[in-house]
């Protein structure tokens, strides 16, 4: 029923997490697509103005001074456009390859040109020219829309005549103009354009966020996993704690309860029993001791307390120490140092933990007339500590979780030995404090190697 609840609970929160991912994506992608094609929309829609206007400033400022002063310019406009019909007589909408350059304008089929009189009369204008009103309007810009055909944006500039010289003007002065010089062109190519974008937008974007969908589904669960791993470890975390220390306690608790019915004949068995209780009690305080030690090393402290640590005599002193434990398991323990002394940064208690819990390690799984050596050597400013025994080994496939809490791979010897399950755990989070590597190599039936690489702060002759 817990696992069942607990991965209901991961599958809700991936499920949220994924849609957040998604909605956030999502947005970030419409608003980008808008934006772009916002953007698309606007930088071809100015170049296509600055196109039509750099035509017709071509074409102003070629015209102005051949325009005629008279009222009546039909004949004089017919000689200098001869591309253009004239207003009220008949058009030939077939010009020669010659004609078309005198208006300067190639592509007929894109552009037209329209002339008017300063009170706004049509003059001359374009064959191709779009149906609309023959009065003049004045605005410089104009977009016109054709019933049932395409848009046309033209663009209106004033003209003046040659007494005038007023080049290039685009304000309108009626009482001091010419007249006006009207350029357009069709906006198929540009919509069709237009056209395109959005439906590669309207087709892409729902592909897009589909995607987006999919990839934040797998995006959440990576993101999840971790979490989840970490929840099933503290979850088996919590279940080994609580097996370690309801097993000493019921033992604990049980020798109490036989010690309180015996009679007053049988006195003489209490000492053996307080001694059991009194064994049951250091274990049990030696468990806690090792669980708070491991939650001060993973929490996030600083390494402003470490100190020049000597390897050397750290390894002395713990091999002396060690020498009865040896003996009486029938082990010989041994140890070789350089002729110089190696420093390392670090907390001096909890390097002697970490060697210590190897050393203890190593001499609890030698069988008798084995041998534990422990060696310390330096190389390219790196302390190297090994401790090797000729143990049973440890199996290939355990060795990866030999470093977990509470792991052992004979559960059943570690009890009997005392061994809490914590020993290597502890190891691996003392040299991870102190940004260190500890490995492991082993071969069952002959033996275990663990090595430990520090920074060496001093290591002068080493071998």
């Amino acid at each position: 029923m817990k696992t069942s609840i607990s991965q209901q609970l991961f599958r809700r929160s991936r499920l949220r997490l994924a849609l957040w991912y998604a909605l956030v994506m999502g947005g970030i992608l419409s608003l980008s697509g808008l934006v772009m094609y916002r953007a698309l929309f606007q930088a071809r829609w100015g170049a296509l103005e600055r196109e039509i206007e750099s035509i017709a400033g071509t074409l102003h400022d070629s015209l102005e001074p051949m325009l005629p002063a008279s009222a009546t310019p039909a004949t004089v406009l017919q000689q200098i456009f001869p591309d253009l019909c004239l207003a009220n007589q008949p058009c030939d909408d077939s010009p020669t390859l010659i004609e078309r350059h005198t208006m300067g304008v190639s592509d007929r089929t894109t552009y037209y040109v329209r002339l008017f009189d300063r009170r706004g009369q049509l003059l001359a204008f374009s064959p191709n020219q779009p149906q609309q009103p023959q009065d003049l309007n004045p605005a410089p810009w104009q977009t016109l829309q054709v019933e049932n055909g395409p848009r046309y944006h033209q663009f209106t500039t004033v003209l003046h005549g040659a007494a005038h010289g007023h080049s290039g003007s685009n304000e309108v002065h009626t009482h001091a103009s010419w007249g006006y010089l009207q350029i357009g062109r069709t906006l198929a190519d540009f919509d069709a354009e237009t056209q395109r974008i959005r439906w590669t937008l309207a087709l892409g974007l729902p592909l897009t966020l589909g995607l987006v969908v999919v990839s934040s589904w797998g995006l959440s669960g990576v993101a999840m996993q971790p979490i989840y791993r970490s929840y099933q470890q503290q979850q088996q975390f919590t279940a080994n704690a609580a097996h370690e220390l309801r097993s000493p306690l019921a033992s604990l608790l049980a020798t109490v309860e036989a010690t309180l019915r015996l009679s007053p004949a049988q006195l003489q068995e209490i000492p053996p029993r307080l001694q059991t209780i009194e064994r049951q009690g250091r274990r049990l305080s030696q468990l806690i001791a090792d669980l708070l030690l491991l939650t001060s090393l993973e929490q996030a402290a600083s390494a402003s307390s470490f100190k020049p640590c000597c390897l050397n005599d750290l390894i002395t002193d713990l091999t002396e120490e060690y020498q009865e434990l040896a003996m009486t398991a029938n082990v010989d323990l041994t140890c070789q140092l350089p002729s110089d002394e190696l420093y390392v940064s670090g907390q001096e208690s909890q390097l002697y933990r970490l060697v210590a819990n190897l050393i203890d390690n190593a001499i609890r799984h030698t069988p008798a007339y084995g041998v534990v050596a422990v060696d310390l050597t330096a190389s390219d400013r790196t302390a190297i500590i090994t401790v090797k025994d000729t143990g049973t080994g440890i199996p290939k496939t355990e060795q990866p979780r030999i470093f977990e809490r509470f792991y052992r791979v004979d559960g059943g010897r570690d009890r009997k030995t005392g061994g809490t399950g914590l020993g290597l755990a502890i190891a691996q989070a003392i040299v991870s404090r102190h940004r260190g590597t500890l490995t492991v190599e082993s071969v069952m039936g002959q033996g275990s190697l663990f090595t430990i690489h520090f920074s060496c702060l001093a290591a002068h002759g080493a071998h």
